[in-house]
């Protein structure tokens, strides 16, 4: 399994920041996003779902987005979809490329080229990059970083290929957890957390609770793999966010 703390940790953006925080939530999953896309100079992100055959949104795709709501109804009311190299070839591919809308634009087979870069230019979104992705699951993503910057490096284009691998497996996680629910902890690891998040020891909560510190210990680490967690201290956060204790 991946250490994803450990690993976004590691991971140093252009503007010399990174993204250390503990990242638990969808919003903190956007914030990353955000940061990643400004240090690279886009205007903003986009995480889509590939979509099938049958789908001819591209606003119904959508799992998360700094895009404006603008581009997106634009995009939909031209009909665009349907017609779309891009979403042409995340059907088929999953290697990273580049985008720029007036060459895309040559490409279509639908007489909408001209409309096409209309909706890319009014949102200030001409070129940029699509970053396929996938979870343990098989479900096939990708996210999009859009602006007016020139066209990204072979080398910026592998760092933002890591750090969208890495953020859309830790959305997948977290919407995996929330779809489980925190019904799955057991009464004595809840009680352990609600001792844990009261500041008591190991040893304190197995003369509490009447246990063995080894026991104690199990329903803690127990938990901990539960919540997709590092540490105790994470573990205890999440299950405070769940609502598990408080």
């Amino acid at each position: 399994m991946i250490n994803f703390s450990a690993d976004i940790s590691s991971l140093i953006l252009p503007d010399g920041r990174s993204v250390s925080e503990p990242i638990d939530s969808e919003d903190e999953i956007r914030r990353a996003l955000e940061r990643v896309s400004d240090a690279y100079g886009f205007r903003g992100f986009m995480v889509l779902a590939v979509p099938d055959v049958g789908c001819h949104s591209l606003a119904a795709q959508v799992l998360l987005t700094s895009w404006p709501l603008e581009f997106l109804r634009r995009y939909d009311s031209a009909g665009l979809f349907d017609g779309s190299p891009v979403i042409q070839r995340l059907r088929r591919s999953t290697i990273p490329f580049t985008y720029d809308a007036h060459l895309l634009a040559r490409r279509r087979l639908d007489g909408k080229g001209d409309a096409a870069v209309g909706v890319f230019e009014q949102a200030n979104m001409p070129r940029g990059v699509y970053l396929p992705v996938h979870d343990a699951a098989g479900n096939r993503a990708a996210i999009a970083f859009g602006g007016d910057r020139p066209t990204v490096s072979d080398d910026e284009l592998q760092a933002l290929n890591l750090w969208a691998g890495l953020l859309y497996s830790r959305l997948s996680e977290l919407r995996t957890q929330r779809r489980r629910g925190p019904a799955s902890l057991s009464r004595r690891e809840i009680e352990c957390l609600r001792w844990a998040a009261a500041g008591k020891t190991t040893v304190e909560m197995a003369r509490i609770l009447a246990l063995s510190e080894y026991t104690v210990n199990h329903y803690l680490n127990r938990a901990t793999r539960k919540l997709d967690s590092v540490n105790r201290v994470q573990t205890v956060a999440k299950a405070m966010r769940a609502g598990l204790i408080n």
